[in-house]
């Protein structure tokens, strides 16, 4: 897990004057934008913040930059239309992508071929991709593998192993904190927008790959 972004780990571990700016771009749909009750934003309280919380701990030396791109209500084929106007634009060192929750509208082969462009784009520019599945939904059957949630999860985590590049699984954790005996209202502030429990949850999928020692 550590391999994947060994140079990124690298530059966050470097002490001034030989460290840089590292950017970590956030883009995608409601959630990482922090959408939380609609129409409340929690900004503070949403993954990509809380991401450069811990950053900011794990690497006191670093100068990081989390720059979010989403945009509330999005599917990745509008996501990867601006993609190079308005995430590439950026220079990313590291780009999450998360828009499984809202695909299900347009369907996995439509949003198959939005994703692969934007996974492609980035790894033609050296960019570490972190691929993330859905966070939950009250309206979905997580025990049902023919749900559309499910099934475009696990096209999330195909993509990953396609591309050897990282997978932050939300749908998993929050399935297994719902089979522990959690319930996932415990995880939800709106029919599909996570609280901020629900935003640790993707958090601590994110700081796998960003571990301080090693």
């Amino acid at each position: 897990m550590t391999t994947y972004l060994a140079d990124i780990l690298a530059l966050l571990k470097k002490d001034w004057p030989d460290n840089r700016l590292v950017n970590i771009v956030c883009h995608g749909h409601s959630v990482p934008a922090g959408y939380f009750d609609t129409p409340v934003v929690d900004t503070m309280n949403a993954y990509p913040h809380l991401l450069h919380v811990e950053l900011a701990r794990r690497f006191p030396h670093a100068v990081t930059n989390v720059i979010v791109t989403a945009i509330g209500g999005e599917t990745s084929e509008r996501g990867a239309a601006r993609f190079d106007q308005e995430v590439l634009v950026h220079r990313p060192d590291v780009l999450t992508i998360d828009y499984s929750l809202n695909d299900r509208s347009i369907g996995l082969e439509r949003a198959r071929a939005s994703l692969v462009p934007m996974i492609e784009k980035a790894l033609a520019r050296q960019i570490r991709v972190i691929l993330l599945t859905p966070t939950g939904d009250r309206t979905a059957n997580l025990s049902d593998p023919n749900d559309p949630l499910n099934q475009h999860a696990e096209q999330i985590r195909a993509l990953a192993r396609e591309y050897n590049v990282a997978l932050a699984d939300s749908l998993a954790v929050t399935k297994a904190y719902v089979d522990a005996g959690g319930q996932l209202d415990d995880l939800m502030s709106h029919v599909n927008h996570p609280n901020r429990k629900g935003h640790d949850l993707v958090v601590n999928e994110l700081v796998k790959w960003f571990p301080a020692e090693g």
